[in-house]
Formats: C-alpha cells, sequence, structure tokens
C-alpha cells in the first residue's frame, strides 16, 4: 500500500502523540469537574490554572486574558457578537475583507441583516490590506474591525500590528484579529490586537478546543450563558483534557519555531521551482505568503477532479478552505482580481514542518501526470 502524502496541513494537522499521551491521562487521572468544590474538582482546577497560564506565557498574555472555546469559528462568533452585544451604543458600523474565512463572513452578513453596515475595506493587487482605504472607512461609528492574520487560502500574511496602530486612533473601536492560521507557523506579537482567535487542532492539537484571547481593558458579552466555568465569557464544563492538551500543543509547536519555519521555506521554494516547471500550472501565492500554503491553479482541469485524481494516488490537497460551503469561484482570489480561469480552478497545497522532500518530489511527478491525462 501506498503511503500517504498529506498536503493538507491548514485545513487541519494530525494530533502530537505526545498531545494524545496527555489528553489520556488527563482525562484518566483527573475525574473531578474544574468546579467543584472536593479535593478531585481543587486538583482538577489546579492542572486547568498552570495549563492557562502557560497558554498566556507562551503567548505574552495575562492569565485572565485567556477564555477557551470549542475552537477558532466559536472563538470569532465570541469575538465578534461580544463585542457588538457589549456595545450596542457605539455605532453599527463594522470593517473587515473578503479574505477572511467563513466564520467571520458569515457572521457580517448576519449583522448586516441586523441593519449593522459592513465596510470591505480595499484590497492592493499584492493581497495586503489598503491602510489608506482603511483610514478613511474608520469613523467614530465603527464598533469593530475584524481582519485575518494569515489568509487560509493563499497565505497572505497581514501586518496586523500596523493595522492596530491605525485602529486604535479611535479608542471606541475594538480591533479583532483571526490567527487561526498563523499560531504555531510564526511568531505571534499581540501588542496592537484586542482579540485574538485560534484553533488547537491547527497545530498539532486536538480538534474540539479554540482559544480567544481578550485583552482586559476590553468588555465582551457571552454567547453561551450558563453559569461558572473556566472563565465568566464562555459558560459549560471546562472540557479539562483538552485544555491540557492544547496548551501541550501550544508549547511543542512553538519549540525551535524558526527551525521549523526555515525547513518549510525551504520546501516551499523546492515547490515552486519544480511547479513553474510544469506547462498549465499558475502559481498564485506571492512574497507577502506565509510558505505554509502554496495556491495554485491549473485552468481546464477543475479541481474537485484533480483532488479524487490526487487521491487515487494517497495524494491529499485540498480546493479552498475546508470550511467552503460551495464549489463557486474562490473569494479571495476573486478579491485579488483574478478571472474565473484561476479563481475557478484553484488548488490549495498546504505545508508543514513534518513534509519530507521526498514527498515534494513525488507530489509533482504524479501531479504532472495527471495533469496531462486530464488536460490533453
Amino acid at each position: 500500500m501506498k503511503k500517504n502524502i498529506y498536503l493538507d496541513y491548514s485545513a487541519t494537522t494530525p494530533a502530537n502523540k505526545d498531545v494524545v499521551d496527555t489528553f489520556s491521562k488527563v482525562s484518566l487521572d483527573y475525574i473531578g469537574n474544574p468546579n467543584s468544590l472536593h479535593k478531585l474538582g481543587l486538583e482538577s482546577k489546579k492542572l486547568m490554572d498552570a495549563s492557562i497560564k502557560q497558554i498566556a506565557n507562551l503567548l505574552n498574555v495575562k492569565e485572565n486574558e485567556v477564555i477557551l472555546t470549542s475552537g477558532a469559528s466559536e472563538s470569532n462568533n465570541l469575538a465578534i457578537f461580544g463585542t457588538i452585544n457589549r456595545y450596542p451604543n457605539r455605532g453599527k458600523h463594522i470593517i473587515t475583507t473578503k479574505l477572511e474565512h467563513s466564520s467571520v463572513l458569515e457572521c457580517m452578513t448576519y449583522l448586516e441583516k441586523k441593519g449593522y453596515t459592513i465596510d470591505y475595506v480595499n484590497i492592493l493587487e499584492n493581497g495586503l490590506v489598503d491602510l489608506e482605504d482603511l483610514e478613511k472607512k474608520l469613523n467614530k461609528d465603527t464598533v469593530l474591525v475584524s481582519i485575518c492574520q494569515v489568509n487560509s487560502e493563499v497565505g497572505i500574511l497581514q501586518n496586523v500590528n500596523k493595522i492596530g496602530e491605525i485602529v486604535k486612533k479611535y479608542p471606541t473601536t475594538i480591533f479583532h484579529v483571526d490567527g487561526t492560521q498563523a499560531v504555531g507557523k510564526i511568531n505571534i506579537d499581540l501588542k496592537n490586537i484586542d482579540l485574538y482567535s485560534f484553533s488547537s487542532h491547527k497545530f498539532y492539537g486536538l480538534k474540539g478546543c479554540g482559544v480567544l484571547i481578550k485583552k482586559d481593558n476590553i468588555e465582551i458579552d457571552p454567547i453561551i450563558h450558563g453559569g461558572k466555568s473556566q472563565s465568566n465569557y464562555r459558560s459549560g464544563t471546562p472540557a479539562l483534557a483538552l485544555i491540557v492538551s492544547t496548551s501541550k500543543a501550544l508549547r511543542l509547536a512553538l519549540t525551535d519555531l524558526d527551525k521549523k519555519y526555515d525547513h518549510v521555506k525551504s520546501l516551499n521554494s523546492l515547490l515552486r521551482d519544480k511547479l513553474s516547471k510544469i506547462d498549465g500550472v499558475i502559481i498564485n501565492s506571492n512574497s507577502f505568503c506565509i510558505p505554509h500554503i502554496l495556491n495554485i491553479s491549473i485552468p481546464g482541469v477543475k479541481p474537485e477532479t484533480m483532488l479524487h485524481a490526487l487521491e487515487e494516488e494517497n495524494i491529499y490537497i485540498s480546493t479552498k478552505t475546508a470550511c467552503s460551503k460551495d464549489n463557486s469561484d474562490s473569494l479571495t482570489l476573486t478579491t485579488l482580481g483574478y478571472n474565473h480561469d484561476i479563481s475557478g480552478y484553484s488548488l490549495r497545497i498546504s505545508l508543514s514542518y513534518l513534509t519530507t522532500v521526498e514527498e515534494i518530489d513525488t507530489f509533482v511527478e504524479i501531479l504532472d501526470k495527471k495533469i496531462k491525462e486530464l488536460k490533453f
């Protein structure tokens, strides 16, 4: 049987075995509810607090700024609706981009129906936010700016701290960043960010646990109500094993981060070089993209057709993001000005420090073969 070549790390990562072992140990040895007052509950609470402290230290934030959720989608929803519900009198104007994940864009669609004005800031040709346009769009009624740090389809890395500096000119405007595709891949600086979302399963943790960093000078309303929990902002029995394993996954992901980044960067360079020699392949990711994501188009070959053709060879990539609802053109590539021949035929290859040169060589060889079979 052929070995799997997994190149869809931006959709989800395989869980680190040490993280799974931690989850199992905590599940078996710490049976108490962290909110219970008896000995077993207090032991669980102590472990939970230690894990939250580690997450805070790793991200250089305060312990009370860490809110545990079920994943990045919930974190994004909590950030957006929590802000809107907490500050109903600050204004009904929100700024975002069309490069966002669906868990942000669909919140915006919903809020627009509720009477909010949603402004989509202009994107430059290179994929970066037009900072001049952002300044023009900001006003005293802007309650929230929500912009992803790394786009999940193409990998564009925004200068969120520069954006944060601009937003801070309006003291009543809150700045939310979806950092789901950034954590565990690049160095993170939350200095000018009010709310920051991410998910454990993107950095070799387990599915079902996410984080929202909420700076302590910011208030939000919960979207899940029900009494005492890990945080006043999110009710429900704390998922202790997931919380502890997330803390461990984050620590492991950030260990030797620069070395891991350099490995992925070298793989990206190799992949670009090899793909550029294949007739019919167009590379969409530019120099402003993180190396972990490489978006390509093969005009004339339907993305789903290529995906399944590669799947037959035990090679796994994706079309758009795993959470996309339909098979329409990529909104990201359309926003960047690409026509249907590019935006309608895009594929996403996502790399990891676990990816090998041999996997890249095999992938390119088989991709070339499949293009010739399907296109000519």
